[in-house]
């Protein structure tokens, strides 16, 4: 994993990694798509990167935000106030 295919020029597993996020935002030049896909069809480690990628982007684009309770703003507003006035 990471060594350049001497044959090909191909992208190493590192580039490959690299481009996944512009790839599912589909932000890649036809050029980039063209060698990504190349070495994903030859690398199983990176296809199950790309696979894990996906399901956690999935995964976050569904999760519900929740508000955080008012008694809580308030814990956490009085902690950081204290803790920056004893940096002083």
């Amino acid at each position: 994993m990471g060594a350049r295919d001497a044959d090909s020029g191909g992208l190493t597993c590192r580039e490959a990694i690299g481009l996944l996020a512009d790839y599912l935002e589909s932000a890649l030049s036809e050029e980039e798509i063209r060698e990504l896909e190349e070495h994903l069809a030859g690398c199983g480690p990176c296809q199950a990167y790309l696979n894990t990628y996906r399901r956690t982007k999935d995964l976050t684009g569904k999760a519900e935000r929740v508000a955080m309770p008012e008694e809580m703003k308030d814990r956490l507003r009085t902690f950081l106030l204290r803790a920056l006035s004893s940096d002083g």
